[in-house]
């Protein structure tokens, strides 16, 4: 494991993906103190290389505060606030490993008698183990690739308020090197 993330360290430390990596940990930061603030938060984040999105009814003040007090508890050391049960990378990584799973289930069924039904079981039994192994897996994903718990030279630029389509946002916009 160690082997193959040190070979994506010099894609994962290209500038622009670095950026992403930063503001998708302050992503899931701010949102685990926004959910200690606000009760059954439904809140859904989205970032890129120059900050990120948050769609929720939430108001500006609750997602100032919380988007600062994460910058600096994770400048404090709490680089596990970067990691979300939530995350999309949770969700795609077990959707893949069910893929996958799947496949490997229905490889040679066509040369069976009972075909693909008969691999039924194993199917079902790829995808029970995609759900209990998704998850464990999507975290170490979101940790070492997908966010980056260190927030550096991570500055907060502008926190705005916007509403598009009848839903409130905020743009969070950021900078780093």
């Amino acid at each position: 494991m160690e082997r193959a993330l040190e070979s994506l360290q010099g894609l994962l430390d290209i500038p622009f993906i670095r950026r992403v990596r930063r503001n998708h940990g302050l992503e899931h930061a701010t949102i685990h103190l926004l959910s200690d603030k606000v009760s059954n938060l439904k809140m859904v984040g989205r970032s890129d290389s120059r900050g990120f999105w948050l769609w929720g009814e939430v108001p500006t003040d609750d997602v100032a505060a919380c988007v600062n007090s994460a910058l600096a508890r994770m400048r404090a050391g709490e680089h596990s606030l970067a990691i979300h049960p939530n995350c999309g990378t949770n969700l795609v990584t077990t959707a893949l490993l069910g893929a996958a799973l799947t496949m490997v289930a229905l490889m040679g069924s066509e040369r069976e008698r009972g075909g693909k039904v008969a691999r039924v079981p194993l199917i079902v039994l790829g995808l029970l183990a995609a759900l209990v192994f998704g998850q464990p897996m999507g975290r170490k994903i979101q940790e070492y690739i997908t966010t980056l718990g260190d927030p550096s030279d991570l500055k907060i630029i502008s926190i705005r308020h916007i509403e598009r389509l009848g839903m409130t946002a905020h743009r969070i916009e950021t900078w780093s090197s």
